[in-house]
C-alpha cells in the first residue's frame, strides 16, 4: 500500500479519476481514498495546509490504511536561482525551519524527541521519483526540502532558510509527513512543483500555475508507480 498526499484537491482529483475500484472515506474531517493506481495498491488525501494537518494525514495512512511508503506532492518556493517555476524538487531530506529551540542550547530545526535536524527520505524512492522526472522531461533538482509553518514570499526569509539548512526549496506539509513516518519506521518521499522563483521573476497566473502543477505531479507519481 502506497500513501499519496497532495497539497492540492485538482492533483489528487486527477490520480483518483485514473484509480481503479475507488472507495472513499472521511476520517479527522479528511478524505482517504483507497484503490489500485499503476497496477499498485494506494491511499489518496488532501490533506490541508500546514504541518499539523499533514502529520494527521500521516498518521492516518500508516496506522488505518497500512501504508508502506508515502510520498508527500505539491508546491514549493523556490531558494536558489537553479529552480525555476514549473520545475520539479525532490527532497532528499526535509527540515523544520520553524522549529526553534536554540535558547536551550539546540541547533536551529532540531526536533525534538528524534533528535534531528534533517530528517532523510527514503534513498530508493528519491532516486526512483528524480528518474520519474527526468523521463518525462521535466527540469529537475534533488536537495533538501524546507518546512513550516509560514508562507515565505520575501527573499531575504529564504535567503535565511536556504543558509541555515542546506534546502533549494521551501513549503508547509513535507517535513511533517518525514517526521510522522520516521517515527513509524515508514519510507517516505518528498516532490514540489516551484511556484515562485527565488528572485520574484517570472510569475506566472496562479491558475495557470496550478493546471500545470497537478499536470505535472501527479504525471510524476503515475509513472514511479509504474517503476516500483
Amino acid at each position: 500500500m502506497i500513501g499519496i498526499i497532495g497539497a492540492m484537491d485538482i492533483e489528487i482529483e486527477a490520480l483518483n479519476a485514473l484509480m481503479e475500484a475507488p472507495e472513499a472515506e472521511t476520517v479527522s474531517g479528511i478524505v482517504f481514498t483507497r484503490g489500485l493506481l499503476g497496477g499498485r495498491s494506494v491511499v489518496t488525501a488532501v490533506c490541508g495546509v500546514g504541518k499539523v494537518f499533514a502529520a494527521v494525514c500521516a498518521q492516518t495512512m500508516i496506522l488505518r490504511y497500512g501504508a508502506e511508503a508515502v510520498v508527500n506532492t505539491g508546491v514549493a518556493g523556490s531558494l536558489m536561482g537553479e529552480l525555476s517555476i514549473g520545475d520539479i524538487a525532490v527532497a532528499d531530506f526535509t527540515v523544520q525551519h520553524d522549529m526553534d529551540t536554540t535558547p536551550i542550547g539546540d541547533p536551529p530545526g532540531l526536533i525534538s524527541g528524534i533528535n534531528l535536524v534533517k530528517i532523510p527520505t527514503d534513498s530508493a524512492l528519491t532516486q526512483k521519483l528524480a528518474a520519474a522526472v527526468r523521463r518525462l522531461g521535466m527540469g529537475c533538482l534533488v536537495g533538501g526540502i524546507a518546512s513550516g509553518d509560514q508562507f515565505l514570499s520575501r527573499r531575504a526569509q529564504k535567503a535565511a532558510v536556504a543558509e541555515a539548512f542546506g534546502a533549494v526549496a521551501c513549503e508547509m506539509e513535507g517535513a511533517a509527513v518525514g517526521q510522522v513516518c520516521y517515527v513509524n519506521g515508514v519510507p517516505y518521499a518528498v516532490i514540489r512543483s516551484i511556484s515562485d522563483s527565488f528572485d520574484g521573476k517570472g510569475e506566472m497566473d496562479y491558475a495557470e500555475f496550478r493546471l500545470l502543477a497537478a499536470k505535472n505531479s501527479s504525471a510524476v507519481v503515475v509513472e514511479l508507480l509504474k517503476s516500483l
